[in-house]
């Protein structure tokens, strides 16, 4: 399972390693790999700041519905409120891919709709996970390449 973290907020480092923190301690789940730490231009909406983003993979015994309540009370506990689409955030997580899990809720869609265009997911899933298929077909790798160059991903060192 893949998860994709993002913060554009207040102490956006502080975020993303306070919402890892509180994802270490969640019931059920267990982080293997955390890729490093991407500058990100935000997608959608262009007047905010930029976004740190990471990307990480986790084994969860959590149902897919049961880790998006958590995802989503991580959140909310770390200062996310309701707001614009794309808009600005303290914390942002979401469900890439779930274990070859296909699904089309109200509430979740697996795999995630955007996740093969959007460089900031690709790109650190990429050097995770770079041979892992894509819901295109596409590896991570040459999906990431392509899109670092459209999109303007950096690692933030």
């Amino acid at each position: 399972m893949y998860l994709s973290l993002g913060s554009n907020l207040g102490d956006r480092r502080g975020n993303l390693d306070a919402a890892l923190k509180r994802l270490r301690g969640t019931a059920g789940v267990r982080i293997e790999k955390v890729s490093r730490t991407y500058r990100t231009a935000p997608v959608g909406v262009s007047e905010q700041p930029e976004f740190l983003n990471l990307v990480l993979e986790a084994r969860t015994a959590l149902t897919p519905l049961e880790l998006l309540r958590a995802v989503k009370d991580i959140e909310r506990d770390l200062g996310r409120t309701p707001g614009e689409r794309w808009g600005p955030r303290a914390v942002d997580i979401d469900i890439l891919i779930y274990d070859g899990v296909t699904m089309e809720t109200e509430e979740l869609t697996l795999p995630h709709p955007r996740l093969a265009e959007r460089a900031f997911v690709v790109v650190p899933l990429a050097e995770i996970a770079p041979d892992l298929a894509l819901p295109n077909g596409e590896r991570a790798r040459d999906v990431a390449t392509a899109l670092a160059q459209e999109q303007g991903v950096n690692a933030d060192v």
